[in-house]
């Protein structure tokens, strides 16, 4: 019986088209839709992942990066103390209103970060060159996305103006964009002359790297309980990067809206692949009986119709894999946030592979229960 499930697949293929691309249209839904959710908030936790630092200093009770309030000065020299880290800068957070040289523009939003312009500073060491660093030197420049231009009406080497002070695009990068705002960055002292008084007073937050990927934690929990210097919290970059990402996620309404859209979207994809298997079946009901009348038990048709399945969403999750991969490479020339990691694309496959195999479970329920000599007539 096995050997008959692949020859049939080959000599009536036509038959088997639907259902393949049903299961690739589904597993394509699936991976993209979970690219975008991934992609999405990731970006909001972009300052954290394209930095080398191993710790992240706060206001107590800090829900994501955007939403940092001015801590004490001395909160570093407290780090500074601590014999299990190497280094500790600042990073100042502005929140500020741009404005474009180009007629007719209003006032944009955007995220202001104030970075150290050493060759070894630690924010956003990932993600920005040293040339890029090192022309963050010059009074008044900043960086931006490539894919932000547009939206902030100059091109490189324009300028613009930050909550009145006048800022000169001096480069631009790619993956600097966020979630809920556009990000500029600039160095600390431009930073400090934007963000006026406030910004003069403290850090919004202090970063620091240790000895060794151990000394982290230790580090972290030597940090707890520490008086005398202010208010402020530390926290592993993994855990401020995922209390960002948690924020974003289940904490308002744009993420709740888009794990909702994630979930309709796979329920869809697998209604869509079983109602198709489950149409193949039914159409080669006439076959199955006749095999059944001849002596075929029923167990052994079972076992054909469910490699047929099988076989089916193998071919359907490599269509998905291909258009998937093609797709997801536009999107990111086209600065569209996706991301992708190899646990969720094997959940992913893994997903499509158990619809493919209880749509095929269910066929086979469906048409075992009925009785060959109706199927004959």
């Amino acid at each position: 019986m096995i050997p008959l499930a692949r020859k049939t697949l080959v000599y009536e293929w036509r038959r088997f088209v639907p259902a393949v691309f049903a299961v690739g249209f589904s597993g394509l839904l699936l991976v993209v839709q979970a690219a975008l959710v991934l992609g999405i908030f990731d970006s909001a936790a972009i300052y954290v992942k394209a930095s080398t630092a191993d710790l992240w200093t706060g206001y107590p009770g800090t829900q994501s990066v955007n939403f940092g309030r001015t801590i004490s000065p001395d909160v570093e020299v407290r780090l500074r103390m601590d014999p299990s880290i190497a280094a500790v800068e600042p990073y100042q957070w502005v929140d500020g209103d741009w404005h474009s040289a180009r007629a007719g523009e209003g006032g944009i939003s955007v995220y202001l970060s104030g970075i150290r312009t050493a060759p070894d500073g630690m924010l956003f060491a990932r993600l920005i060159t040293r040339w890029q660093r090192e022309a963050l030197r010059e009074p008044g420049a900043v960086l931006v996305d490539w894919a932000d231009l547009d939206a902030l009406g100059v091109q490189v080497d324009q300028t613009a103006w930050i909550n009145g002070h006048r800022v000169r695009v001096v480069a631009a990068v790619d993956g600097l964009r966020g979630l809920g705002g556009i990000n500029v960055l600039a160095s600390l002292d431009t930073a400090r002359k934007i963000g006026g008084v406030d910004a003069a007073s403290g850090t919004t937050y202090l970063v620091a790297r240790t000895l060794g990927p151990a000394q982290a934690t230790q580090a972290h929990l030597a940090q707890e309980g520490s008086a005398g210097f202010g208010p402020f919290e530390v926290w592993t970059a993994e855990q401020f990067a995922l209390r960002s990402q948690h924020y974003w996620m289940f904490d308002t309404g744009a993420g709740v809206a888009v794990l909702f859209m994630a979930i309709v979207v796979c329920l869809v994809g697998t209604v869509v692949t079983s109602q198709s298997l489950m149409a193949v079946v039914a159409g080669t009901a006439r076959e199955y009986a006749v095999l059944n009348a001849l002596g075929a038990s029923r167990a052994a048709l079972a076992r054909l119709v469910i490699e047929q399945a099988c076989w089916i969403g193998g071919l359907g999750l490599v269509l998905a894999g291909v258009a998937s991969a093609a797709l997801l490479g536009l999107a990111s020339v086209y600065g569209v946030p996706v991301a992708m990691t190899p646990a969720v694309a094997v959940a992913c496959a893994l997903l499509i592979g158990l619809v493919a195999l209880f749509s095929g479970i269910f066929a086979v329920r469906g048409l075992l229960r009925a009785e060959p000599a109706l199927l004959l007539r």
